[in-house]
């Protein structure tokens, strides 16, 4: 058999003295390090997840104020998309009702423009239909006073016809 497999009273005594040893060296000069480096590393990690929560509840605000801005945004859009629309309409509806006054003006004026010139025209008619029918009376009543018994014709004719 092999000695150092079979456990007797001195090999458990060096062993024991060996763990206790080792124990007390670790204990004294490597556990305090260990130790303080595993804290260490867990207050990192608990700061790490702290960090990452803080950016995920940061990153919620974000995303529901974004999306507000966005409704906002949109609501605002749809505003002035319905003023502008307001405004055309009134532009057209204005446009037509000065395209209809002015139409409506210039009608009137070429009425008074036709009557200024139909009155004109008839002024000019009445002026020649007067010119010669006293050219045709002048011609007429010359011809007729040519003679002398003629004359005296017409004169008892108009002095009938006028009564006194």
């Amino acid at each position: 058999m092999n000695p150092l497999v079979t456990p007797e009273i001195g090999l458990i005594f060096w062993t024991t003295v060996s763990f206790a040893v080792l124990f007390f060296l670790l204990a004294k000069f490597a556990w305090k390090p260990i130790m303080s480096a595993i804290d260490e590393r867990e207050r990192s990690i608990e700061d790490s997840l702290l960090k990452a929560e803080a950016a995920k509840e940061e990153m919620s605000r974000l995303t529901s104020e974004n999306e507000a801005l966005l409704k906002q945004a949109r609501a605002e859009r749809d505003v002035i998309l319905h003023e502008a629309k307001k405004v055309k309409d009134q532009i057209i509806s204005e446009a037509k009702e000065a395209a209809h006054t002015e139409g409506a003006r210039m009608i009137e004026l070429a009425r008074v423009e036709i009557n200024n010139q139909k009155a004109i025209a008839m002024a000019d008619v009445k002026n020649q239909v007067a010119s010669l029918s006293l050219e045709i009376a002048e011609k007429v009543l010359k011809q007729q006073l040519a003679d002398q018994n003629k004359q005296d014709e017409l004169v008892s004719q108009l002095l009938k016809e006028v009564k006194l």
